[in-house]
């Protein structure tokens, strides 16, 4: 973590800006962050905020735009990403090959994936590096930790997969939530009332699966739910309709289909001149 105390967040919308929160939360100094974002009118208190990029070198930059902003902001940033300086990109499917390109003169890149739950520590971060040692790696771990629990992955062909599941999953799941909450209403619950309860049940369904997965022996959410469902009762039935043809399975296998193959889609135009 000491390695980190001079960070540049280029751009702080609703990703980078949850990171951000994450950190704060967590401890990190307000001090170790200037911002630069045209759009931001104010920042948390501590947080430097620029219009336009200062000129100083920063022990890490983090790309918080949009994939399709990048050559926007590569030229007039890549004099100020050094090889004393990690780049650190949240940017989907762009690859470490089209930020090399744009940054030929960074001493490291580290690709990350994380998502929201980052700003109250309980993200997923999917995390693979260029340039970096173990002692350096060491380093990012301990400055992602706020936000959730890091992963490295073995290889940067995984991103995309790892996008469709831990970046574009939490979509996924408040959909569900929201299908859950409008069943409800159908039933005759009241529409807040509904909502409230679906949320509330899908976190403590979430956090006993957690618990659990790190049970001796570990317990699957698989089969939790068949631990909740007794032979013959209600809860069987509505798992009956989920499971009849695989339904449920092949509609979010689908989904992720379409998330991972739209990442490699970006990753492709990012690989154009």
């Amino acid at each position: 973590m000491d390695r980190f105390q001079n960070i540049l967040l280029v751009g702080c919308g609703n990703m980078a800006g949850a990171m951000l929160t994450g950190w704060l939360a967590g401890g990190v100094p307000a001090s170790h962050f200037t911002v630069v974002d045209p759009q931001r009118s104010e920042v948390p208190a501590g947080v430097t905020l620029f219009r336009e990029l200062p000129e100083k070198r920063f022990d890490a930059i983090m790309l918080g735009i949009k994939p399709q902003g990048l050559d926007d902001v590569a030229p007039a940033l890549a004099g100020l990403a050094g090889r004393e300086t990690v780049l650190f990109s949240i940017l989907a499917g762009v690859e470490f090959d089209s930020l090399f390109e744009r940054f030929p003169h960074v001493g490291a890149i580290v690709r990350v994936m994380p998502n929201l739950a980052a700003a109250v520590g309980k993200s997923p971060i999917a995390l693979d590096s260029r340039g970096l040692d173990e002692t350096g790696r060491a380093a990012v771990t301990a400055l992602m930790a706020p936000l959730g629990t890091p992963e490295w992955l073995a290889d940067e062909s995984l991103f995309d997969a790892v996008t469709a599941l831990a970046g574009c999953g939490p979509a996924f799941v408040y959909r569900f939530i929201d299908s859950l909450a409008a069943g409800a209403v159908g039933l005759g619950l009241e529409e807040s009332q509904a909502q409230r309860l679906a949320v509330a049940m899908v976190e403590g369904a979430a956090q006993l699966a957690a618990a659990q997965a790190q049970a001796v022996p570990p317990v699957s959410p698989g089969e939790l739910a068949d631990r909740v469902a007794s032979p013959g009762g209600s809860t069987r039935a509505g798992l009956d309709v989920l499971d009849e043809g695989a339904a449920l399975a092949e509609v979010v296998a689908e989904a992720m289909t379409a998330s991972r193959d739209r990442n490699a889609a970006m990753a492709a135009e990012a690989r154009k001149p």
